[in-house]
């Protein structure tokens, strides 16, 4: 185990985590609606040297699949425009899924990756907040090869 701090940290250790996989490889992401994509966007922002084809699979819905896009003055974003999911190098699973108010069952994710893996495995990336998958027991379920698991703390001051 190894611990990071910040934003710097989460993505770093994210980029660090899919640094054997060669430029040009596709890279799924699934995420709950809303909550998931910006950290799924950040994430594509700190890969965005990597010429990687990344799409973005609202919950574990393929027919819903889109391309994740670098956009001139705003940074990567999900845009309305359907991308294939299938045979991923890497499927990046984020935590918002295991939320019961905004994901999926984690059986709804394994059909996913049966799915959309074909003939290969890809590597599979959990990434989450405060130890969701834990708490949800994911972490048995989900055959993850690493599981980024980030903690935030909020302070206010007036």
């Amino acid at each position: 185990m190894e611990k990071k701090s910040g934003i710097i940290g989460f993505t770093g250790a994210f980029r660090e985590s899919i640094k054997e996989i060669e430029n040009g490889s596709t890279i799924v992401f699934a995420g709950s609606i809303a909550v998931c994509t910006p950290f799924i966007e950040l994430l594509a922002y700190a890969i965005r040297d990597k010429d990687f084809k990344m799409v973005y699979v609202p919950k574990s819905d393929i027919n819903e699949a889109k391309e994740i896009q670098e956009v001139q003055n705003i940074g990567f974003s999900v845009v309305n425009q359907y991308a294939d999911p299938k045979n991923p190098d890497v499927l990046v699973v984020l935590g918002g899924l295991a939320m019961p108010k905004f994901g999926c069952s984690p059986d709804e994710v394994l059909n996913m990756i049966e799915e959309i893996s074909g003939g290969k495995k890809p590597k599979i990336i959990g990434v989450c907040f405060m130890g969701i998958f834990d708490k949800a027991g994911w972490n048995a379920k989900i055959p993850f090869d690493v599981v980024l698991d980030t903690s935030m703390e909020t302070i206010v001051t007036k």
